[in-house]
């Protein structure tokens, strides 16, 4: 019987050791966690690009954008304008430095921000998972949706998005539209920018193209240069933001002009210029 309790007592003692190792052990795996974490948050910060600095030493922001009314376009003296346009001068002047506007490939804004080439990408960007994966975003500013648009003697048959499943689109590559139509499974054509996309369906070279209906409202009906054009369906709803590189510290300085901008009213006469001030985000 004493052997027994011996025994029993023995087994007692072992397990409490073990145990004891366990806590320690957990003990020792909490703190190396955390000390990872610790690690990872001051890496994290040691990774923020001071882009605010570089674009003062060369005395330019270098804005990149395609051709695209309302928000940047080519006014009478060649000289880019239009909503974005504006306000990325206003920021640039914020900063002490000119803003420099040069024509990128859509489908490759990404590439053109990391590789310096260019130091934001300013023109009516939708703030899609692919676009905040890729790049430092500003806060949102403007709303916007897809449209379908078409031939204005076709509207009423292409009213609604499954009216258009039979149609041949043109959508910028890269774009917001060319999401669209794969998630709708429309038949469509790649091209530079949108507005080739409005000159393809003016020429009769596609049926339909999607655009943002920014662009739509200023572009095609009465009183434009595509007077023979409307648009009809409207395909979701997104929002506009501007796109730094990643952990650029413009991001920040962006925010705080943006902010200001509203407060003191500049934004809302801006956008009151290119009659865009219905989609700004309040």
């Amino acid at each position: 019987m004493k052997k027994i309790i011996a025994l029993m007592m023995a087994v007692l003692l072992v397990a409490s050791v073990f145990a004891a190792c366990g806590n320690s052990n957990n003990a020792k795996t909490d703190a190396t966690e955390a000390a990872k974490t610790d690690a990872t948050q001051a890496t994290d910060a040691a990774k923020t690009v001071a882009d605010v600095d570089a674009v003062k030493a060369k005395g330019k922001l270098v804005v990149g954008i395609t051709d695209f009314e309302p928000m940047d376009y080519k006014g009478e003296n060649n000289e880019w304008i239009g909503f974005d346009a504006d306000m990325a001068k206003a920021f640039a002047e914020s900063l002490g430095v000119k803003a420099e506007f040069v024509e990128i490939d859509w489908d490759n804004k990404a590439l053109e921000l990391s590789g310096g080439t260019i130091d934001c990408v300013w023109n009516g960007m939708t703030l899609t998972d692919e676009v905040k994966s890729a790049m430092s975003c500003s806060d949102p500013y403007c709303n916007n949706a897809q449209v379908v648009v078409v031939k204005k003697a076709d509207a009423e048959k292409y009213a609604k998005a499954d009216d258009c499943k039979g149609l041949n689109f043109a959508v910028e590559s890269g774009s917001a539209g060319q999401e669209q139509a794969q998630a709708y499974s429309f038949k469509f054509t790649e091209v530079k920018d949108q507005a080739t996309a409005l000159m393809e369906v003016a020429s009769g070279t596609c049926d339909a193209a999607i655009i943002d209906s920014l662009m739509a409202a200023a572009m095609v009906g009465e009183g434009t240069g595509y007077e023979q054009l409307t648009y009809t369906a409207s395909l979701n709803s997104e929002e506009y933001g501007v796109g730094f590189r990643k952990g650029s510290d413009l991001t920040a300085k962006c925010n705080e002009f943006f902010a200001a901008a509203k407060a003191d009213g500049s934004m809302q006469k801006i956008a009151e210029t290119y009659k865009v001030q219905a989609a700004l985000i309040k």
